[in-house]
């Protein structure tokens, strides 16, 4: 079957990508920007990408009209509050345009479960596109779920962050609210399985796991399996507001995802409908056996994707393509240093920086840094990265974002996505020359009006203590931990 596949770089399409294309299909991957594809589709012939952009009515010329289905996995959850579900909507009304003018027999749609009465923005935005795709000419299947657990999901990284970071919770009154949390494995079995199954063709059904649960007890469950004693303790007091802050400060997730993530927080998510068990009948996975699952992949450094792999709101999406960084109007912190070791070795560390192993130098003020990033409403540390090893365009990496990942150049550029008064990028390049091989260590800040070089100034005795540091500890690690890192 010719398949579009759309939300191919989110949390969802990136995983159910390489499981429609090994069954055969022709996939075509609708992209906004197609650098942050990290799948390699020259592996796979029948894989394609194809840019697009759902709130571009006109860029959706450009996907084949000859397509047999489509997938739609795309959602504004992160979006800025001023109307994300005016966005799903002005997105699902442009897709719909695209579908009725293809011939798709059949558009899939990932969506949540919408039983409970006096729905949060977030479930009656997901409702609004279920009704839009309804009343189109393609048959639509739609799938809803609640909370995901899998490696990288925001659900299971939330939960992650609470557990294992807060020994003692005081909580909101939410986490007494009953849900169906449902396993990444369960959710791609279903979503390829409805794939042309007819029996699925306008019809909606909810899809969960084998345990009902309140969020309290999924905080308890997840801490038994990880071997933790936790201690829950629920205040009325806290409204949703105070719980979004509570939420934002204390794991890794947005304010915007959190303040939605809140909202829906105080329905029911229960699956009613069951049928599907009966049209594709496998093994539920339990809730417990799913937080394993989900740490192999992480302990295997095998997280396929995260839903930290969204673009931050705050930047613009061209930074993917600017590629070279601004020259005029800026100012630069650069460092060199020449090194006499494999340089194999230099790259590995290079492309290892942030995340699990920090930064090379003064760790605690790093730390520090993001401490007051959250606390100004920007992301902070705690994202971490996908993969220890892998970097690719688009990735986040602690408080930057990768623009530029290119191993066999030695090149790693990112973009801060902190709170600043300007722009500031990050860039690592290995070279060779008549003195030998070296790193070249540059800090490049584009200032925005008096603050923003009121801040570069403040900053200047920290770069003098952390950046040569940095790129000496960077060259010089081991993976042995032999070294000793200095500051």
């Amino acid at each position: 079957m010719k398949i579009l596949l759309t939300g191919a770089t989110g949390y969802i399409g990136r995983r159910l990508l390489p499981l429609l294309v090994e069954e055969g299909h022709d996939v075509y991957c609708a992209v906004r920007d197609p650098q942050r594809l990290d799948f390699d589709v020259s592996a796979y012939p029948n894989a394609h990408t194809v840019q697009a952009d759902l709130m571009d009515l006109e860029s959706l010329e450009a996907l084949p009209s000859d397509i047999d289905a489509a997938y739609y996995l795309v959602h504004s959850m992160t979006a800025q509050d001023q109307g994300f579900g005016t966005l799903e909507e002005v997105c699902a009304r442009n897709f719909l345009s695209y579908l009725n003018r293809s011939h798709a027999k059949q558009v899939i749609y990932l969506s949540g479960i919408s039983n409970d009465h006096n729905l949060s923005p977030h479930l009656k935005s997901r409702k609004v596109v279920e009704d839009i795709l309804a009343s189109g000419e393609a048959s639509l299947t739609v799938l809803r779920a609640a909370i995901i657990i899998g490696s990288g999901s925001a659900s299971f990284e939330i939960i992650r962050d609470l557990v294992e970071k807060l020994p003692v919770m005081v909580a909101p009154k939410w986490l007494k609210t009953r849900c169906q949390p449902i396993a990444i494995r369960n959710v791609l079995y279903y979503l390829n399985g409805a794939l042309g199954e007819t029996q699925m063709y306008d019809e909606t059904f909810d899809i969960g796991g084998p345990d009902i649960m309140t969020y309290k007890e999924i905080l308890l469950a997840y801490a038994k399996a990880r071997g933790y004693n936790r201690w829950i303790f629920t205040l009325p007091v806290l409204t949703p507001r105070l719980s979004s802050y509570w939420l934002y400060f204390v794991t890794s997730t947005s304010y915007q995802l959190a303040r939605h993530l809140v909202d829906s927080m105080r329905n029911e998510v229960i699956a009613q409908d069951n049928r599907i068990r009966e049209i594709l009948p496998t093994r539920l996975i339990p809730f417990g056996e799913a937080v394993n699952l989900a740490f192999q992949k992480i302990e295997q450094h095998a997280v396929i994707s995260s839903w930290t792999d969204a673009i931050n709101g705050n930047m613009d999406r061209r930074m993917l393509n600017q590629i070279q960084i601004p020259k005029h109007g800026v100012f630069v912190d650069e460092r060199v240093r020449y090194y006499d070791r494999d340089p194999h070795e230099v790259l590995e560390n290079i492309w290892h920086i942030g995340g699990n192993r920090g930064w090379y130098a003064a760790n605690f003020l790093w730390k520090i840094r993001g401490v007051m990033d959250k606390m100004v409403g920007g992301v902070g540390l705690r994202r971490g990265r996908r993969s220890d090893s892998e970097l690719f365009p688009g990735d986040a990496l602690d408080f930057w974002r990768v623009i530029l990942a290119d191993r066999q150049q030695g090149r790693l550029l990112l973009h801060a996505e902190m709170i600043l008064p300007g722009d500031a990028w990050l860039e690592f390049r290995m070279g060779e020359d008549e003195q030998g091989k070296f790193v070249c260590q540059r800090a490049t800040f584009r200032p925005r009006g008096v603050m923003g070089r009121l801040y570069w100034y403040s900053v200047l005795p920290f770069h003098e203590f952390i950046f040569p540091t940095m790129l000496k500890n960077m060259i010089e690690y081991r993976e042995t931990g032999q070294l000793k890192w200095s500051v």
